[in-house]
């Protein structure tokens, strides 16, 4: 019974681990997005 426990139970945890890569991947890709869209905005805003 171990046995079949074992793989499912590395199979979810790999699911798991490559969610929270995919999330951290999106949060940092918005947050990017973002920062250079306020340099933009700031650039336009503020050139003579």
């Amino acid at each position: 019974m171990t046995d079949d426990d074992s793989p499912e139970k590395r199979r979810l945890a790999q699911e798991t681990k490559d969610e929270r890569q995919v999330w951290y991947f999106l949060a940092y890709f918005l947050f990017g997005i973002h920062f250079i869209a306020f340099v933009m905005i700031y650039a336009v805003r503020h050139a003579k």
